[in-house]
């Protein structure tokens, strides 16, 4: 039996080509495409291009050409069938089983997908041209949206005494309408009412763009009704597996590696009214890990813009707590907070795209930092107040799922709250206490009689290392984004570096428009200029060395905090500290 061609499509739609190759091949982009060398064949020179917008890759070398369930089956060996299930389990999905149950499924997803195709048709029809619904018209020409935005998002309006369930009762089963949740049966006059009458319709589409539900919302004020309504959950939609907008914001997903995610469909039109197309909106329900999951696989940063009141706010806290497990190391999660009484939709219609932008550089947080300003808001100057506020950052970074975040948000947390308790970390060790001046002023005062620590050698050896193999770690860029740098002017460097590989773009040494002096200074004293003599076009020696300075620095870094922790042991000797102290000393072990 073959699989439904939408079930195959569904899971083209959710995996970028370059998504599941990178699992194999490292690219590399360039412009719309990524290059790599060749997995088909062994190669020094880049043959291999992969093409998300196309769906497609190619290796020149071997003239191999295909979609991911042909690369999938021919990397590892798979018969269709198998690299359909593995896809689909990547994706996220359910496995197509081919049973009666699955077959009776389709048929019935067909006709869903008729009956929301036909309703949202029509009632769009109705919208743009049907005379009598002028107030319909008036209220969105009111909120500043045109025909234009109304067919794009294909808005439609339902009157106060639809009858568009007569048109359908007749080609489709009672049964079949009532399981769309269009309709519900009226108890009293035993006839089916359309859930939605008197109300503008935003459809909901998969991410195929297929409507499979709708949000609707009244233009009268009337207190006895909810402004917002959705459809209710059915089998085919389930509203923390779906965002509104999600089938037309991926596909920018190649040339933007952020997206908006806000609170209303409202939101959503006119921020696209006024050229942000990449937003979603969740659907009037906590924020979900399969919908943070989901944006995850399109998208390096979500940007969540709630409401600018107390309970935009609240929604914001909720959404950080609970998204805060899904995070990556190559991922983002920010938060932008908008002026008091705002909305995405009326701020970006008052001060324009431009304003938008720049006010989400200047502004938004790292869902750390958000979470960390907020309770730190609620902690009070006291002992028992700030056991309270470290252990609650505690049992957040715990829920992180990904084990490197997790250490570092934890460490993040624990180095902002030494901020606030600044006679606790008296006792630290010299190398790390040493502070450096910020960047600008540092480099007037270098002087090659400077004392150097063995930390700052050993920061040197790295940033040598990494400069005079810009290339190699572009493409391995993995090896070296996590290592932690304890020298403020070296850490900024390094920042830096790191920050213009990511560019993807082909960097130099010139580019990084480095101090002269400070150059000098690591090409000086970086003891690892000794090694790389014979060892300039060894690129798997060159990954060893890097292991073995990152590893150095991970043993700094546990060093410090030993230290640190003994010396909270011998004033409080509680058994936590203790089982910590231990856990520390059998990684420092290890390494």
């Amino acid at each position: 039996m073959k699989y439904p061609k939408e079930y195959l499509d569904e899971i083209k739609t959710r995996l970028k080509v370059s998504t599941v190759v990178s699992k194999t091949v490292v690219l590399k982009k360039r412009g719309k495409e990524f290059f790599g060398l060749s997995p088909f064949k062994n190669e020094k020179t880049p043959s291999f291009t992969v093409n998300d917008e196309k769906e497609f890759y190619h290796c020149f070398a071997t003239s191999e050409h295909g979609n991911i369930f042909d690369f999938v089956m021919k990397i590892q060996n798979l018969k269709f069938g198998e690299a359909v299930k593995h896809l689909a389990q990547l994706a996220g999905m359910q496995p197509y089983m081919f049973s009666k149950q699955d077959e009776e499924r389709e048929k019935k997803w067909k006709e869903y997908q008729s009956i929301f195709s036909q309703y949202v048709d029509f009632y769009h029809n109705e919208l743009l041209k049907n005379e009598s619904y002028s107030v319909a018209r008036d209220y969105l020409k009111n909120r500043s949206l045109t025909k234009e935005e109304v067919k794009k998002f294909k808005i439609g309006y339902i009157g106060k005494n639809p009858n568009f369930y007569e048109k359908l009762k007749n080609k489709y089963s009672e049964q079949t309408l009532a399981e769309t949740g269009l309709f519900y049966l009226d108890e009293k006059k035993k006839i089916y009412v359309e859930r939605f009458r008197g109300r503008l319709i935003f459809p909901i589409n998969n991410i195929s763009g297929q409507p499979i539900a709708l949000g609707g919302r009244i233009i009268e004020s009337l207190n006895y009704l909810a402004k917002y309504i959705n459809s209710p959950e059915t089998n085919f939609f389930k509203k923390g597996s779906n965002l509104y907008n999600l089938d037309i914001a991926r596909k920018l997903s190649n040339k933007i590696d952020h997206i908006y995610l806000v609170e209303g469909y409202m939101d959503v039109v006119g921020l696209s009214k006024n050229g942000v197309d990449n937003a979603v909106a969740n659907l009037g329900t906590s924020l979900t890990d399969k919908q943070i999951l989901t944006l995850n696989q399109f998208f390096d940063d979500i940007i969540i813009c709630f409401d600018g009141d107390e309970s935009g706010y609240k929604a914001a806290l909720r959404a950080a707590e609970n998204s805060i497990k899904e995070l990556k190391p190559e991922k983002q999660i920010s938060f932008l907070f908008l002026p008091n009484k705002e909305d995405p939709d009326s701020y970006v219609n008052k001060n324009g795209k431009a304003h938008f932008i720049d006010f989400t550089k200047q502004s938004k947080l790292s869902i750390h930092q958000f979470i960390f300003n907020h309770y730190k808001k609620q902690t009070e100057n006291n002992p028992s107040s700030l056991a309270i506020f470290e252990k609650k950052l505690r049992s957040i970074a715990n829920t992180i799922k990904d084990n490197f975040i997790k250490k570092y948000v934890l460490e993040y947390f624990l180095e902002k709250i030494a901020e606030l308790t600044p006679h606790s970390n008296l006792n630290k060790k010299k190398f790390f206490v040493k502070r450096t001046k910020s960047l600008d002023t540092t480099k007037k005062h270098f002087k090659d009689s400077q004392s150097l620590t063995g930390v700052e050698l050993k920061e040197f050896s790295l940033l040598y290392l990494v400069m005079n193999n810009l290339d190699l770690l572009q493409l391995n860029i993995h090896l070296i984004e996590n290592i932690k740098l304890f020298t403020e002017v070296n850490r900024k460097i390094f920042e830096l570096i790191i920050e213009k590989l990511k560019s993807r773009e082909q960097i130099t040494i010139e580019d990084l428009k480095l101090d002269n002096q400070l150059l000098e200074k690591i090409n000086k004293f970086a003891p690892i200029k000794h090694i790389l003599k014979n060892q300039t076009n060894d690129d798997q020696k060159i990954i060893e060395l890097l292991d073995d300075i990152s590893r150095d620095l991970t043993n700094y870094d546990l060093e410090f905090r030993i230290q640190e922790l003994e010396s909270k042991f011998s004033v409080d000797m509680s058994e936590s500290t203790f089982n910590e102290l231990k856990e520390l000393k059998k990684k420092q072990n290890i390494n």
